[in-house]
């Protein structure tokens, strides 16, 4: 009897500890903690998210077994340097292999968005729109707007609350950014200043659906920006 008592307990714990196995892990995937970074201490975890320590312990040895982090008895818990993946290679030096990661993005972020739209909080919002403003920024000043670009594309991944979204995202890495891959000195500055408008535009809509918590319109905004991208891009323009 007591044990059945004892199974929502049991339950709950388990799901605290599943939320902040996904907050960790999003903060290492998304390199907000680093390579042989050590993370914070079990007492600031549990005052910091307002968790047990026996769901602290339970998070880390979950996060232990996914070889994001190892404990070292005595010191503390750091963030494990992650190998390269081995199975999935990007070619990202001709066409034909940018063209293959636009499509590759029109089915993972498409979906991302429309999550993201779902279970976003006030705080990434706020992210995504700092990003686009550094974007605008750096447009007007004709300097690389492709980190900012980047950011808000890891932004929306984090924003799904699954930590796969993240690492996919994360390992396609600059190769997310077609123009990243692009000889700027093939172009002139006004070409370039006009595409980036173009994609700035396309980012706004994505954003304003997200903002509103509508995942269709988010997931449509999306579709688009990434077909307009990869035609931009057969036509010689990206």
């Amino acid at each position: 009897m007591q044990e059945d008592l004892d199974a929502p307990a049991r339950k709950r714990s388990h799901s605290l500890a599943h939320d902040l196995v996904e907050k960790l892990a999003q903060s290492i995937l998304l390199g907000q903690m680093l390579p042989g970074e050590k993370l914070p201490s079990e007492n600031s975890i549990v005052q910091e998210h307002g968790v047990s320590r026996t769901v602290v312990r339970e998070a880390i040895s979950k996060l232990q077994a996914s070889g994001l982090v190892e404990t070292r008895h005595g010191i503390g818990t750091f963030v494990i340097e992650r190998a390269p993946e081995q199975g999935l290679r990007l070619n990202v030096d001709t066409a034909l292999g940018v063209r293959s990661i636009l499509e590759l993005r029109m089915g993972l972020e498409t979906q991302a968005a429309a999550l993201a739209a779902q279970r976003r909080t006030e705080q990434q919002l706020v992210q995504m729109r700092q990003a686009l403003d550094d974007y605008q920024r750096l447009l007007a000043n004709n300097d690389s707007c492709v980190e900012a670009d980047r950011r808000f594309h890891l932004l929306i991944a984090e924003a799904t609350g699954n930590a796969c979204f993240t690492e996919i995202t994360q390992h396609l890495g600059n190769a997310m950014i077609p123009r990243a891959r692009v000889n700027a000195a093939e172009r002139g500055a006004a070409d370039l200043s006009k595409l980036g408008q173009l994609a700035n535009l396309e980012h706004e809509a994505i954003l304003n659906a997200i903002k509103r918590q509508d995942p269709d319109a988010a997931r449509a905004a999306m579709w688009l920006h990434l077909t307009n991208s990869r035609d931009r891009f057969s036509a010689g323009d990206t």
